[in-house]
C-alpha cells in the first residue's frame, strides 16, 4: 500500500540531506517570523532570514511559498519558507491544520518537476505537530495521472495514479515521532486510495470493478470480505440496490468489509454510498449536473480506505464496512418514479425521484447491519445537494438518532482535522415523506431543507435501538475549484480521517 513511505530523523535544517528543505514562517506584526524548526537555517544565512522574507515580500500568511537559494550556506540548495498564518490565533487543532495545510502546500508546489528529495523542518515539538506536518506532506505529494499519456516520458499513460513523487523526510525529535509518522502514513494511504478511486473514469470504475478492488484491499490490509452480486442481491431482498442498478449494464454489488479485534467487545458499523456514476436516472439529472458524478461513490470509498487504514491502525474494536455499488443510469431496465421497490427487511419505497437513489442503496445496508449487532452506525454518502446549499463545499452536515450524537461525530470529525456541523433531524418534516401507497416514500414535495429530509428517510431504516449518524459529504468529497494546502482539485479523501477517528473514539470509550 506505501509505496514510498516518509522518514523520520532528527538531523538539524542546515545538514539535511535533499534537494529542497521547507521551514515555517509566522505573520508577526512587524513582519514574517521564521517558526520553529527554521534556527539552523537562521543561522547559517548569518541571521537574516526574516530580513531575507520580508525583502522578499513574504508576509506569513497561510499557502504563501518563499523560495531561497541557500548557495551552499545548507545541505539543500533550495529553502522554501510557507506560511502558517499569524501568529498566535486559534487554539491547538487551528496550529496542527496551519501546519497541514503549509506541509501540504509547499510540497504539492515541489512534486512534479526535478525534485525528488524533500525535508521538512516545520514546527514538530511533540507528536501531534509530527503528525501533523507528515500527513500534510503525504497529501500535499498527490497527484492522479493515471490518464495523462506523457506522464511517463513514452507517450504512453504509466497506469497509475502518482508518478514523480518525491521522497519526504521530516525533521522531528519529538518522542513518539515514529509512532505518529506511522500513524500519518497509514491515513495518507487510504485517502490516498479514495482519491484514486473517486478520481478514476466511471468506464473503469463501476460496481464489478469496485468491488474486485475492495477485495485486493482486504486481502492486502488482512480484512475479511463478502461480495453479493446481482443474483445474491436479488434473492436476498435488496430491493434499493437492485432497483436502482437494474437500469445499467453493469449489474450492483454488496461488499461486506470486516475489521476483528481480538480483544473487542464493541462493534461498529460504517455504511458508504457507492454510485459508482449518477445520471440521475430517468429523472435525468442535467449535463452541468453529472460531469461530477464518478465521486458519487465517495462515501463507499472512504469506508474502505478507513477500513484499510483501521486495519494498520488496530483500535481496539470491530468495524465492519457495507458498501453497497450501483450504476444509477437511464436504460430501458431503469426503475421509474411510482415504482414501489422493497428494501432488506421488507419496508416498502415509493420512488418517486430516481436521481434520489443514494438513500435506497443506503437503506438497503443499513437494515442488513442489523445481522451484525452494532453499537454504533455510521453512514457516509455524497448524498444531496441541499449539503452544499446550507454548509458549503468544505463542512459536512452530521445528523443523528440524537442531537448528542450529532455533536459527539462532528466533534471526532473536527479531531481529526476535518470540517462537519451538526444538524437537525426535525420530526415535523417526516410527514413530508408519507406515501400513498407505500411505507414511505423516497423523496418529499417540499423543496427545502433536503439534506434534512434524506437523513430522515435513512433513519426508518436502521436496527431499533441502535446509535446511528448520517454524515454527508456531497461538497467535501470533491474539490473543484483550484488545489490549496494538501487538498487537490478532485477527489479529497474526505471522511477517511473522520471514520477512524470514530473507531478510535469507540475503542476508547469517548464515543
Amino acid at each position: 500500500m506505501t509505496t514510498n513511505p516518509l522518514r523520520i530523523t532528527q538531523e538539524d535544517a542546515q545538514s539535511a540531506a535533499a534537494d529542497a528543505l521547507i521551514i515555517g514562517v509566522t505573520q508577526g506584526p512587524d513582519g514574517p517570523v521564521p517558526a520553529s524548526g527554521s534556527e539552523g537555517i537562521d543561522a547559517a544565512l548569518g541571521d537574516t532570514l526574516a530580513a531575507t522574507l520580508s525583502a522578499l515580500g513574504a508576509t506569513g500568511q497561510q499557502d504563501e511559498l518563499t523560495k531561497i537559494p541557500s548557495s551552499g550556506r545548507a545541505a539543500a540548495p533550495l529553502i522554501v519558507a510557507a506560511g502558517l498564518g499569524p501568529e498566535h490565533q486559534g487554539g491547538e487543532r487551528a496550529r496542527l491544520e496551519a501546519l497541514r495545510r503549509a506541509a501540504g502546500s509547499a510540497v504539492r508546489a515541489l512534486t512534479g518537476g526535478k525534485v525528488q528529495s524533500i525535508a521538512l523542518s516545520l514546527p514538530a515539538g511533540d507528536a501531534a505537530e509530527t503528525e501533523a506536518v507528515a500527513l500534510g506532506a503525504l497529501l500535499g505529494r498527490y497527484s492522479f495521472t493515471r490518464y495523462r499519456t506523457a506522464s511517463n516520458g513514452t507517450g504512453t499513460s504509466t497506469g497509475t495514479a502518482t508518478t514523480n513523487s518525491p521522497s519526504l523526510t521530516v525533521l522531528s525529535a519529538a518522542p513518539g515521532a515514529a509512532e505518529a509518522a506511522r500513524r500519518a502514513q497509514a491515513l495518507a494511504d487510504g485517502m490516498t486510495l479514495v482519491r484514486d478511486l473517486v478520481n478514476t473514469s466511471p468506464s473503469q470504475l463501476y460496481p464489478e470493478t469496485f468491488a474486485a478492488e475492495a477485495a485486493r484491499v482486504a486481502e492486502s490490509a488482512g480484512l475479511t470480505i463478502e461480495i453479493l452480486d446481482h443474483e445474491a442481491l436479488a434473492d436476498g431482498g435488496y430491493g434499493g440496490i437492485t432497483g436502482v442498478g437494474q437500469g445499467s449494464v453493469h449489474p450492483p454489488r454488496l461488499v461486506r468489509v470486516a475489521y476483528h479485534h481480538p480483544g473487542a467487545s464493541k462493534t461498529v458499523v460504517f455504511a458508504g454510498k457507492g454510485i459508482t456514476f449518477d445520471s440521475g436516472g430517468l429523472s435525468l439529472k442535467p449535463p452541468k449536473g453529472m460531469e461530477a458524478m464518478k465521486s458519487d461513490m465517495g462515501g463507499a470509498a472512504a469506508v474502505l480506505g478507513a477500513l484499510q487504514a483501521i486495519a494498520t491502525l488496530k483500535p481496539e474494536v470491530n468495524v465492519v464496512g457495507y458498501l453497497p455499488m450501483a450504476e444509477n443510469m437511464p436504460g430501458g431496465r431503469a426503475q421509474r418514479p411510482s415504482d414501489v421497490i422493497t428494501i432488506f427487511g421488507g419496508k416498502t419505497v415509493e420512488v418517486l425521484n430516481t436521481d434520489a437513489e443514494g438513500r435506497l442503496v443506503l437503506a438497503d445496508a443499513l437494515a442488513r447491519s442489523a445481522q451484525d449487532t452494532p453499537d454504533l452506525i455510521v453512514d457516509v454518502a455524497t448524498l444531496t445537494g441541499a449539503q452544499l446549499v446550507a454548509l458549503g463545499p468544505r463542512i459536512a452536515g452530521v445528523m443523528a438518532s440524537s442531537d448528542e450524537l450529532a455533536a459527539a461525530v462532528a466533534e471526532a470529525a473536527r479531531q481529526a482535522g476535518e470540517q462537519a456541523w451538526p444538524m437537525p433531524l426535525p420530526e415535523e418534516m417526516r410527514k413530508g415523506l408519507d406515501s400513498t401507497v407505500a411505507d414511505i416514500a423516497n423523496v418529499a414535495a417540499e423543496r427545502f431543507g433536503g439534506m434534512l429530509v434524506a437523513g430522515l428517510f435513512l433513519k426508518e431504516f436502521v436496527p431499533e435501538g441502535t446509535r446511528w449518524a448520517h454524515v454527508d459529504i456531497a461538497g467535501p468529497a470533491f474539490h473543484e475549484s483550484e488545489a490549496y494546502g494538501y487538498t487537490p482539485k478532485g477527489g479529497t479523501g474526505a471522511a477517511v480521517r473522520m471514520l477512524v477517528q470514530v473507531a478510535a473514539d469507540v475503542a476508547d470509550g469517548r464515543l
